[in-house]
């Protein structure tokens, strides 16, 4: 008994310092690679897999291990210390700089809950239309902010609608489908009189602390449950909600309500969980517009541009050409999976756009939606002026190489040194000089909708649009010394001439048609990256897909752009992405729901993206030819 007793012990405390174990027995047991075949090649692989060992593992931050390359590479003489430091800030750093100046103004002056709000009033309250709505918003805002940080934005929102369907769900999912005229309310009143003493009792039950009610209170990005009476959901990583009866009381002549849950009706339960996943997947979705949408898109962008630099084929009109058919294609589809997945076919009932019949519930929930509305008040200056810059900064993204026709940089004589990151942090720096009061009297105060405004900054006429602190709070440091540190990699790979090594092993391939060699690329970068995080999958396959396209003869994009769509579609765990994570922490959702509403959003994915690719995607890129810029690539790489 002692014997297993201390063997016990030695797992459990090996099993807690399994990470640390990881991050020392690794770099040890590789480090014959360079030593039996010290070539640059093999110097250089030795860095690639450590750095990808500890990316797909998590032993240590994803920031932490990008920084992998730049004490290995020198080490191993493979590049210099200011070559590999001068890859850890590009252009695209600056591009992402500047976007997240102008998220947060848009997060400061509440512009993200405005815009949310609106646009799921017009949708209205019935499930379907609603899940739609939320869906639109939150493709809408995560085409221009992080996916993680519009699914933060939003979710407390969508959170305050269910917490509202589910401290009102008095009836069952057969009281869902007993409608009221709204015109008629007024003369029905002796027919009411039920409803209403039902309303009299479940205010009685809130004074009582024998059972369980849900009240809300506003947070700085919006609004979020705060359980009353002691209860409190759980912490735990595992997200659930604890099991807690809700005891309301229950009509005449109506079946019982469910107490072996939170949510009054299955039907509730059901509306949760499809209003908290389609968020997660509208974000995702959101994100593969705009070539700043994720940081996956921005690896992409600048990895190819370092590699082929006489290709000007990727900016961000014609990446937004291409990936947006794909995001409404996809939007569509993940709808009505996630519809027919949890509220069922009967679309006509949970979709229908009639105001003149509606639900008890559905009424509550507009009023509550309008309510949130009204606490924003009339629409500020701040919001105003944050507004202005973003259609200022799209328009000149777009019209910057637009392609068809000459774009403004053709006003200047010099070509070439203008990109998007030169307009994203102009009106970046911009937002930090603007003041955020008018400069002239108004006829309604101006005062910050902020929630995290300080005193001294009100007091402050002259006070800017955004601090420091406000860009501080937003800015993924993180992100971007990953997205560095893959950089450092690919120019690694590329100076040490292992792409080309990489390329020549998967000669075998090259009886596989194109549109074969797309389609395994997708499924594989899709399963690779529900395990690992999106851009460290990103990183790693993006140099071998290189050298794989070079070697088969394919144009390049023919492999890079679905891999850079596919990476992702990690929605099948809550590790696979924040959103997801930020989602699965509210306790609608199981890991089987995620898996199996996740795996069809993959397929949806992979069909989408192999459609885009071979349709439209081919005239747009050329991709039916190998291109010239892809040959000199190919000869400079042999010389």
């Amino acid at each position: 008994m002692r014997l297993e007793g201390a063997r016990m012990d030695l797992i459990k405390k090996l099993w807690t310092a399994r990470k640390l174990i990881l991050v020392v027995m690794i770099p040890l047991s590789l480090l014959p690679l360079p030593l039996i075949h010290p070539c640059s090649e093999s110097s250089c692989a030795y860095v690639l897999i450590v750095t990808a060992v500890y990316w797909v593992s998590e032993a240590v931050p994803l920031g932490a291990a990008a920084l992998v390359p730049a004490f290995l590479y020198p080490l191993f003489g493979v590049l210099k210390s200011s070559e590999v430091a001068s890859e850890y800030f590009k252009d695209t750093t600056l591009l992402l700089i500047g976007v997240i100046c102008l998220a947060a103004s848009i997060e400061k002056w509440n512009l993200h809950k405005r815009i949310a709000l609106r646009m799921v009033m017009i949708a209205g309250a019935k499930p379907g239309m609603l899940v739609l709505g939320f869906m639109c918003c939150t493709v809408f805002l995560s085409m221009w902010l992080s996916n993680t940080s519009t699914t933060a934005m939003v979710m407390p929102i969508a959170e305050a609608v269910l917490q509202q369907l589910i401290c009102t769900g008095i009836a069952d999912s057969i009281d869902d489908s007993i409608t009221q005229d709204t015109q008629e309310e007024e003369s029905e009143k002796e027919e009411n009189h039920k409803p209403i003493n039902n309303e009299l009792e479940l205010m009685n039950y809130k004074d009582n602390e024998q059972h369980e009610v849900c009240m809300l209170r506003e947070e700085s990005n919006g609004l979020a449950l705060k359980p009353a009476f002691g209860t409190a959901f759980s912490n735990h990583s595992n997200g659930y909600l604890p099991e807690g009866p809700i005891s309301i009381p229950a009509p005449p002549k109506k079946p019982k309500i469910r107490r072996d849950s939170l949510y009054p009706t299955k039907r509730d339960h059901m509306i949760c969980k499809c209003l908290s996943l389609s968020i997660t997947y509208a974000a995702t979705i959101g994100g593969l517009i705009t070539i700043t949408g994720t940081s996956t898109n921005l690896i992409f962008a600048e990895q190819f541009n370092n590699r082929y630099p006489e290709a000007k084929v990727i900016n961000f009109g014609t990446w937004f050409i291409f990936s947006l058919p794909i995001a409404l294609i996809m939007l569509v589809l993940t709808w009505l999976w996630l519809h027919f997945l949890f509220l069922g076919c009967n679309f006509k009932e949970t979709c229908s756009l009639s105001k003149k019949r509606k639900t008890r519930r559905e009424i509550l929930s507009e009023k509550r939606i309008h309510e949130e509305y009204q606490k924003l008040g009339p629409i500020s200056y701040p919001e105003v002026v944050t507004g202005v810059f973003f259609i200022l900064m799209t328009v000149l993204w777009f019209t910057r190489e637009p392609g068809f026709v000459p774009g403004w940089t053709s006003l200047f004589e010099k070509k070439g040194y203008r990109t998007d990151a030169t307009v994203s942090v102009l009106l970046g720096f911009l937002l930090f000089l603007i003041p955020a009061r008018k400069p002239w009297p108004s006829a309604f105060s101006s005062k910050s909708t902020g929630d995290d405004e300080d005193e001294d900054e009100e007091d402050d006429p002259l006070a800017p649009m955004i601090t420091w602190k406000d860009f501080q709070r937003l800015m993924p440091w993180e992100i971007v010394i990953l997205v560095g540190g893959g950089y450092a990699l690919a120019a690694g790979c590329k100076v040490s001439g292992l792409s080309m090594w990489i390329g020549r092993q998967l000669e075998p391939m090259s009886g596989l048609a194109p549109w074969a060699v797309t389609l395994l690329t997708c499924f594989l970068v899709s399963v690779v990256t529900e395990f690992a995080s999106n851009p460290a999958t990103l990183t790693v396959f993006l140099p071998i897909l290189s050298a794989l396209s070079e070697t088969l003869q394919i144009n390049p994009l023919q492999t890079l752009i679905p891999a850079t769509m596919c990476v992702s579609f990690g929605v099948m765990l809550p590790v696979g992405n924040p959103p997801n994570a930020i989602v699965f922490s509210y306790g609608h959702v199981q890991i089987s729901d995620m898996v199996k509403a996740g795996f069809g959003v993959n397929l949806i994915g992979v069909f989408v993206v192999m459609l885009a690719i071979l349709t439209w995607g081919q005239p747009l890129f050329g991709l039916s030819e190998f291109p010239t810029w892809a040959v000199m690539r190919n000869v400079t790489g042999n010389l």
